[in-house]
């Protein structure tokens, strides 16, 4: 209970740390934050042991918290530094980690699904009983790439677990426009699989339900999805003003904050008192005090490390270039020597 509380907590306090760090100009790229629905990754990963894999969106850092990424990982890899887990050549959730069982999504929404159905596979066949997991917005479960594995995961019954987040926009446009469903959870029962729709601001229920499909899916009994009914408090990222939202609705899930929510029930079922919560706000706050820090503090790295760490090769391979070429075409070739070579570039020599 204690640790829920505390990734949830820290999830929130880290980007309001990296929402002043933009602010500043400390940051390079954009900024993409998970206000309102921290619980949702932070509930559902904690279900996942040793040996599982995880792929989040762009929205689930709690996830990555909660399966051992240190806070000051994510601070590097948003200020490009050096030492980040991309070397400083990418940011937000863009990298990979086996020895945590992290695979890092790409931009392109949905994809991670096909990918770690892959990794779904081969434990399958080799009779391994690991599980795999990965989140979705409404926005991205709308793709194609989703689709297909959607698709592939029922049809091989395949163990893994899929976090589809209701949170009503898919950047501007409202989840109603993007489906016709009022019931998010009949779209994944058009698959054939097992489905169970949970509040996804309650870090509990989001719990169980996970802890449910995980099991599930590491005894043979398949793919499961679970719809997490939650909301998206701020824009698509810092460049986007939220102003097509209604104030109103705002201030309506605003009132179920998940950590407030949570903060209630541990000091109802006397799991902590008003004063432990606020010491664990302020081990959290000089904690993330001290990694940035040190991070403000690191290089930037040197601009020859561009060609390193592109390839599986660390070193760099003078024989593959990193930049983009032109592909060989008629700008490349002589066309004035003979009618007859023209001819043959268009196939009138064939």
């Amino acid at each position: 209970m204690l640790a829920l509380y505390r990734h949830m907590v820290l999830t929130r306090a880290l980007e309001d740390r990296l929402e002043s760090l933009f602010k500043q100009g400390h940051l390079v790229g954009g900024l993409y934050r998970c206000l309102g629905q921290e619980a949702t990754a932070v509930g559902s990963s904690y279900a996942l042991e040793d040996g599982d894999w995880l792929a989040p969106s762009i929205r689930d850092v709690g996830a990555l918290y909660v399966r051992g990424l240190p806070p000051i990982a994510m601070l590097r890899q948003y200020a490009a530094r050096e030492a980040s887990p991309c070397g400083g050549k990418d940011n937000t959730t863009h990298f990979t980690i086996p020895e945590l069982g992290l695979l890092g999504p790409i931009s392109p929404l949905g994809t991670q699904l096909c990918v770690l159905n892959g990794m779904a596979l081969t434990f399958k066949q080799r009779g391994e009983p690991r599980v795999c997991m990965t989140y979705q917005g409404e926005g991205a479960s709308r793709t194609g790439a989703s689709h297909e594995g959607f698709v592939m995961a029922a049809a091989l019954d395949l163990p893994i677990v899929i976090l589809l987040e209701h949170n009503r926009w898919s950047f501007g446009t409202r989840s109603d426009r993007a489906a016709a469903v009022e019931d998010w959870s009949h779209t994944a029962e058009a698959y054939g699989l097992p489905v169970r729709s949970v509040d996804g601001n309650d870090v509990l229920e989001v719990y169980e339900a996970a802890r449910e499909a995980v099991d599930r899916a590491r005894t043979g009994g398949g793919p499961g999805v679970i719809v997490a009914e939650t909301y998206r408090m701020l824009g698509h990222a810092q460049h986007d003003p939220q102003k097509y939202v209604a104030p109103e609705e705002l201030e309506e899930w605003r009132t179920r904050d998940p950590i407030r929510r949570f903060e209630r029930v541990l000091v109802d079922e006397g799991w902590l008192s008003e004063s432990g919560c606020e010491e664990i706000r302020t081990s959290v706050d000089a904690e993330l005090a001290e990694a940035v820090d040190q991070v403000l503090a690191e290089p930037h790295p040197e601009p020859q490390t561009a060609r390193t760490r592109v390839f599986a090769d660390p070193e760099e391979d003078p024989e593959v270039p990193w930049t983009r070429v032109s592909p060989i075409g008629y700008a490349d070739l002589n066309l004035t020597e003979s009618r007859g070579s023209q001819a043959g570039l268009h196939g009138g020599g064939r």
